[in-house]
C-alpha cells in the first residue's frame, strides 16, 4: 500500500499481541441474522470496533440504536466503543436496532464479540502479516497562497491490488466547519486544499479516510488523518496595556521594583515565534538612567537611590515587546509607562523663624496670641507634611496650648488658663516641630528636630475683687440667740491682697436666718437656726454672698454655715396607725426616729404613756434594739381600734410621747385589714348611713373615672323611714361624655363649692345642705386625683374617713369628738366667705364660669345629663345591689323600696 510503513505506531492497539482476527459474517443471503466480531479482550474508549453491513438488512434506515450504551454503530455500520470495555468472559453481545419512520419497518441485528484463541493468536503472529494503511505525516503551511486545490498526499490501500477502491474522507474541514476545506478523489485518493488556512483559528485537522468496494464492502479500517497547519509568525506581540502607571517611593534602593510589563503572541507557542524580548527604547526626562527592564520577565526596577520627588516627580518610559526573541526581523510592538515618584518624608519641617515675641493680657482665657509658620518640601497636605508643634519648655503650669491649622499648616499658640501678673510677667517657651508621619533613616540621621523660642509678655490689668476660695465655711451652734454675730465670707483684691474697700451683699438666703455686714462680711444671726431644717443639708446651711469693689467689679462667693447639733428633738415614731392581724400575730414592731444626731439619739427608752390602768392592763412593751420595741396584747381583746400612747426617750433624756392607733384586725396579712372597709375591719364604732354606705361603692366601683363630686343631702331628718325617690334613675350617677376639658373646680349639686380645712382644721367636709340637722347628715366629697372623702356627722361624734386608691385602697379613721354646735360655729363662716370668693375672679368681678346650675335635660339626650344626682328612667338603676355580699344586702333594702 501506497502509505503503508506506519500501520503499527497509528493503530497500535491492534499490533498488540492481545489482537484478535476481526471477522464480519455477514450472509448476503441471510440478512439480520447474527454478527460474529473477534476482538481483543480490552477495548479502550472510542475504538473502532468493526464494521457491520447494515443495508442488508433494512436499507433505508433512518434511526440506528444499539442495545449496548458502551457501543455506538455510525450511519455506515462503523462500531465504536464509548467507554472502556473489558470482556472478562470472553464475549459480549447487543442488538443493533434499526428503524425506517416513513415505511415504519423495523430491523434487528445481533453482533456477538469473541476473543479469539489465543492460540490462534500466536500462530498467526508468527505468519508473515498483512501490510495496513497509515497516514502519511501530512501539514500545511498557514496564510499558504496556493495555487489551489493545494496537494497535500495520496491516500491508498493495500487491497486495491484485489478489489475496486473508492476513497472517502469525513470529518473538520470536510463535512463540518470549516465545510469543503478538504477533499480527496475518489479513485486516486488524492487529497487536496481548497484554501488558506489561519493556525490561529484551526492548528491541525483530524480526518476519518474510508476505503469502500464499489457494492459498499470495507476491506479496511477507517483511516485516521492528522494534518497540521504550520505556524508562520504573522501575530506582533501585543502588551497587555497601552498605558502602564507605576509608583516607586523616593530614595528607593537599587534593585527596587517598579512594575511588570506583560506582552500576549497568538503564535504558536514555545517557538520563535513567540519567545518575546522585553527593553526599554526612551526615557523622559532624559538621563541618568534610573530604570532598567529584564528581558524575558518585563519587570521594572531602579538603577539608581537617587530619585528625589522634590526634583522630578515623574518619569515616562517608552517600552518595546519583540519576538524572535528580540532578533531585528521579529514583529515589534510599543507602550508607554509612566513611573511615578512617591513621596517619602525625606525633608523636616523648618520654622522660617527661631524667635518669636508676643503679649497677652492678665485673666485672657481662649485667645490666640501667636501664628508660628514652617516651611516643608514634602508633598502638601500629606501625613509628611502636616506638622504636629509641641511646647517642650515653659508650658509647666499648663497657660498654653499650641494647635496646627489644617489649612496653612501654621501652629496657632493660645493661653488655655488664665495668666496673673501679680504671680508672673514674663513667660518664655520653647516650641518644637515635627511631621504626622515618621522620617526616613536618612532624614532622621541627617536633620535634628526644628525648634523656636517664643517669649510672652504679661500685661496687667486693674482686676475685681477675688472671691478665694469660692467657698468658706463658718462653724455656729444651733439654737444660739438671734443677734449672734460671727465671721463671714471674706474676699481679696488680687492687686494688694487686701479686703480693704470690698462690700458684700448677700444674694441667697433660703430660710432668712442671716444678715450680712456690707462692710466686713460679717454675718449675724437674725432667726433661730434649725438643723433639722429641710434647707440643711448634711448639717451645713449654704448663703451666697456676692463681693463688690469701688468700681462695681464683683465675684460670688458661697458661704456654708456648718450648724452644731443641740439635743432639741426628741425621737417619735412615724407610723402612727398599727394594724395587728389577730389571727396571725399578737404584737407589732415601732419604730422611732430622732432628727438630731446620734450623739443625742439611740438607744431609746419606750414606756407606756398612760394613767388607765386598763391600757397598762392590755398593752406591754419589749424591747427589741436601741431604736425599735415589741407592741404586744396580753388579754384577748375584741376587734377595733385602740389608742395607745407611748412616750420615747432618747440617751440624754429628752422624750416625746405619741399616740398610737392601734387596729385589731380579723386578717391574715396587714393589707387584708387596710383594704376594707370600716364596718368590715371592725369599726364597731363607726357608724355610716346607708346613703354613706352607697357612696362607698360608687367611689370604689368609678375611682379611676369619674372626676366630678357627688353630693345628695337627706329632704329632712324625720321619724319616717329614709327611702328612695320613685324615680330611681334620676338618683343615680351617670356616664357624661365631656366635650371639652374644663376647669379644675368641683361643684355640688346646691350651688356651693366644696373645701378642705388646712391642717388646723380637723378634717375635709362639703357644703351644708339646706335642710341639713343635727344627727342625720351625710356627705361625700370626690376630689381630683382620684382621693375620695366620706365623712358621717353626728350629733356625738365626727368620724373622718379618707379612701385613698393611689395606696391601694387602705383605709384611715380619724376619730373627733365634736358636737354638733362645735363643729357648725366653725364651718358656718368660713363656709360663707369660701361661697362668696368662688363667684368672683382675682379682679372681685363676678365670674360667670364659676357655678352653673344644669338642669335635667330628659330622657333620650344622646350627651347624658352632668348632674352628679341625674335620674336615669330605667326601673332598674340599682340592680348592681343584687350581687353584693351578704353583710350589704341589708343595708341594700333600707336604700331601695322594692
Amino acid at each position: 500500500m501506497a502509505a503503508a510503513g506506519a500501520t503499527r505506531s497509528r493503530s497500535p492497539t491492534l499490533g498488540l499481541p492481545h489482537l484478535l482476527t476481526l471477522a464480519i459474517l455477514v450472509l448476503a443471503c441471510d440478512a439480520c441474522k447474527e454478527v460474529i466480531l473477534q476482538v481483543p479482550s480490552e477495548l479502550p474508549a472510542e475504538k473502532f470496533v468493526g464494521r457491520v453491513n447494515l443495508k442488508d438488512c433494512l436499507k433505508s434506515a433512518n434511526l440506528i440504536h444499539p442495545s449496548d450504551p458502551d457501543f455506538q454503530v455510525l450511519e455506515d455500520g462503523s462500531v465504536y466503543t464509548t467507554n472502556s470495555v473489558v470482556l472478562s468472559s470472553g464475549q459480549r453481545s447487543f442488538t443493533i436496532w434499526l428503524f425506517n419512520s416513513d415505511s415504519q419497518e423495523e430491523r434487528e441485528l445481533s453482533v456477538h464479540l469473541e476473543v479469539l484463541n489465543k492460540k490462534l493468536h500466536k500462530d498467526k503472529v508468527l505468519s508473515r502479516a498483512k501490510r495496513r494503511w497509515a497516514p502519511i505525516p501530512c501539514s500545511m503551511l498557514e496564510n499558504s497562497l496556493g495555487p489551489f486545490p493545494l496537494f497535500l498526499q495520496q491516500i491508498q490501500s493495500d487491497t486495491a491490488q484485489n478489489y475496486t477502491i473508492y476513497y472517502s474522507i469525513r470529518g473538520p474541514g470536510v463535512d463540518r466547519e470549516p465545510l469543503k476545506l478538504f477533499y480527496v478523489e475518489r479513485d486516486t485518493g488524492n487529497l487536496y486544499c481548497t484554501g488558506p488556512v489561519d493556525r490561529e483559528q484551526y492548528e491541525s485537522f483530524e480526518l476519518t479516510a474510508f476505503a469502500t468496494t464499489p457494492d459498499g464492502y470495507t476491506p479496511e479500517y477507517p483511516l485516521t488523518l492528522i494534518i497540521k497547519v504550520e505556524d508562520e509568525n504573522d501575530n506582533y506581540p501585543i502588551f497587555t496595556k497601552t498605558l502602564y502607571s507605576f509608583t516607586v517611593l523616593e530614595s528607593s534602593a537599587v534593585g527596587s521594583v517598579v512594575g511588570e510589563v506583560c506582552a500576549t503572541d497568538k503564535d504558536e507557542p514555545d517557538t520563535m515565534h513567540t519567545r518575546l524580548r522585553y527593553s526599554i527604547l526612551e526615557q523622559r526626562p532624559s538621563p541618568p538612567t534610573l530604570f532598567t527592564m529584564h528581558p524575558t520577565t518585563g519587570v521594572i526596577t531602579t538603577t539608581s537611590s537617587q530619585l528625589d520627588r522634590e526634583s522630578i516627580d515623574k518619569y515616562e518610559l517608552k517600552i518595546k515587546v519583540q519576538d524572535m526573541d528580540g532578533q531585528y526581523f521579529g514583529l515589534q510592538t510599543t507602550a508607554t509607562c509612566i513611573i511615578t515618584i512617591g513621596d517619602a518624608n525625606d525633608n523636616l519641617p523648618t520654622f522660617t523663624r527661631t524667635v518669636y515675641a508676643t503679649s497677652v493680657e492678665e485673666n485672657t482665657v481662649n485667645v490666640e496670641i501667636l501664628r508660628l509658620t514652617v516651611q516643608d518640601k514634602d508633598l502638601v497636605n500629606s501625613p509628611n507634611w502636616r506638622a504636629n508643634y509641641t511646647i517642650l519648655k515653659g508650658n509647666e503650669n499648663g497657660n498654653f496650648k499650641i494647635v496646627t491649622d489644617p489649612q496653612s499648616n501654621e501652629g496657632i499658640l493660645c493661653v488655655v488658663k488664665p495668666l496673673n501678673y501679680e504671680e508672673q510677667q514674663q513667660v518664655t517657651l520653647q516650641i518644637g516641630v515635627v511631621n504626622e508621619a515618621p522620617y526616613t533613616r536618612e532624614a532622621s540621621a541627617r536633620s535634628p528636630m526644628s525648634t523656636a523660642t517664643v517669649t510672652v509678655t504679661v500685661k496687667d490689668v486693674d482686676e475685681g475683687p477675688e472671691c478665694i476660695p469660692p467657698t468658706q465655711t463658718v462653724r455656729i451652734r444651733e439654737n444660739v440667740p438671734a443677734g449672734t454675730k460671727n465671721d463671714g465670707y471674706k474676699a481679696y483684691d488680687p492687686d494688694n491682697r487686701s479686703s480693704s474697700g470690698i462690700r458684700y451683699r448677700k444674694l441667697s438666703d433660703p430660710r432668712g436666718w442671716i444678715t450680712v455686714n456690707e462692710d466686713s462680711g460679717s454675718i449675724t444671726i437674725f432667726r433661730t437656726l434649725d438643723r433639722e431644717a429641710e434647707t440643711v443639708r448634711n448639717g451645713i446651711y449654704n448663703i451666697t454672698v456676692l463681693a463688690l469693689d469701688t468700681d462695681g467689679r464683683s465675684c460670688t462667693g458661697t458661704l456654708g454655715i456648718i450648724l452644731e447639733d443641740v439635743n432639741d428633738n426628741g425621737p417619735f415614731i412615724p407610723k402612727q396607725t398599727v394594724v395587728i392581724c389577730k389571727a396571725t400575730m399578737s404584737s407589732a414592731e415601732i419604730v422611732a426616729v430622732d432628727p438630731d444626731e446620734p450623739v443625742n439619739g439611740p438607744p431609746f427608752d419606750f414606756s407606756l404613756e398612760s394613767s388607765d390602768s386598763e391600757v397598762r392592763r392590755m398593752w406591754r412593751l419589749t424591747r427589741i434594739n436601741d431604736t425599735a420595741a415589741r407592741l404586744s396584747y396580753q388579754n384577748d381583746p375584741s376587734f377595733g381600734s385602740y389608742g395607745v400612747p407611748i412616750r420615747v426617750t432618747d440617751r440624754l433624756g429628752l422624750s416625746s410621747v405619741t399616740s398610737l392607733n392601734v387596729i385589731i384586725c380579723d386578717c391574715i396579712t396587714e393589707s387584708d385589714c387596710t383594704a376594707r372597709s370600716g364596718e368590715r375591719t371592725g369599726y364597731a364604732d363607726v357608724r355610716l348611713g346607708p346613703w354613706a354606705i352607697l357612696a362607698i361603692l360608687l367611689g370604689i366601683a368609678l375611682l379611676f373615672c369619674i372626676l366630678f363630686t357627688l353630693v345628695c343631702s337627706v329632704s329632712q331628718a324625720t321619724k319616717q323611714q329614709k327611702v328612695l325617690p320613685d324615680d330611681l334613675a334620676q338618683q343615680n350617677l351617670i356616664v357624661s361624655n365631656t366635650e371639652a376639658p374644663g376647669d379644675d373646680k368641683v361643684y355640688s349639686t346646691n350651688g356651693f363649692t366644696t373645701q378642705t380645712v388646712g391642717a388646723s382644721g380637723q378634717a375635709a367636709f362639703g357644703t351644708l345642705g339646706a335642710g341639713a340637722k343635727g344627727g342625720g347628715q351625710e356627705t361625700i366629697e370626690m376630689v381630683k386625683g382620684g382621693h375620695q372623702t366620706l365623712e358621717s356627722c353626728g350629733a356625738a361624734g365626727y368620724h373622718h374617713h379618707t379612701l385613698d386608691p393611689g395606696r391601694g385602697g387602705r383605709v384611715e379613721v380619724d376619730n373627733y369628738r365634736y358636737t354638733y354646735s362645735e363643729w357648725h360655729n366653725f364651718t358656718q363662716p368660713r363656709l360663707g366667705e369660701k361661697v362668696q370668693l368662688c363667684h368672683e375672679n382675682d379682679n372681685q368681678n363676678l365670674a360667670q364660669d364659676y357655678v352653673l346650675s344644669y338642669n335635667y335635660e330628659g330622657r333620650g339626650s344622646a350627651a347624658g345629663s352632668v348632674g352628679c344626682c341625674s335620674d336615669q328612667q330605667e326601673e332598674d338603676g340599682l340592680e348592681f345591689l343584687d350581687h353584693l355580699e351578704p353583710k350589704f344586702r341589708t343595708l341594700a333594702e333600707i336604700c331601695a323600696r322594692r
